[in-house]
């Protein structure tokens, strides 16, 4: 399981490297509600593209090794994990001037769009963190059929915000 305090030493240890990264997922949503609500498996995380062989490598310096068998892999997403479990589902971004990105959503060019406004902040155990907003978090919880864990994300976002999700 992925605890707060991890979540908060990956972070601290990135931003100190020069990375900027997002939380995702479940980590996000509760990020957004300032409160953790559930147990967590891993860490989605979005971050620059051009960034990314400092985020391996400091990430690689602190114990972490990319497993290749994630899927669907690059130039989607890879996982890195450390010795402990702790898993990292990393997404690269490739940001416009305009302070909006693009992710790859396939193989086939395929792609998920990130607004300027989706990138905010939210809090975990006091602390301030960069992560996706609200309406970005109900955007990619769409199009597929939701597991236990999205039911529970989307309703701490009801409960919270007042927004309508689709499940």
């Amino acid at each position: 399981m992925f605890e707060a305090n991890e979540v908060l030493r990956v972070l601290a240890l990135l931003r100190q490297a020069g990375c900027e990264v997002w939380i995702a997922g479940g980590w996000g949503v509760d990020a957004l509600v300032g409160e953790v609500t559930r147990e967590h498996r891993d860490l989605d995380l979005v971050h620059r593209v051009e960034q990314e062989p400092l985020l391996i490598g400091t990430l690689e310096a602190a114990g972490f090794g990319e497993r290749p068998d994630a899927q669907p892999g690059r130039p989607v997403r890879f996982v890195m994990a450390d010795p402990g479990g702790h898993e990292l589902d990393l997404h690269p971004l490739l940001f416009g001037p305009d302070g909006s990105a693009v992710q790859h959503a396939d193989t086939r060019g395929g792609t998920f769009s990130y607004p300027a406004d989706a990138f905010v902040t939210g809090v975990i155990g006091g602390v301030r963190v960069p992560c996706l907003s609200v309406t970005q978090q109900i955007h990619f919880h769409q199009g597929y059929d939701p597991a236990d864990r999205d039911r529970h994300d989307m309703a701490r976002l009801r409960e919270a915000f007042g927004v309508t999700t689709h499940f």
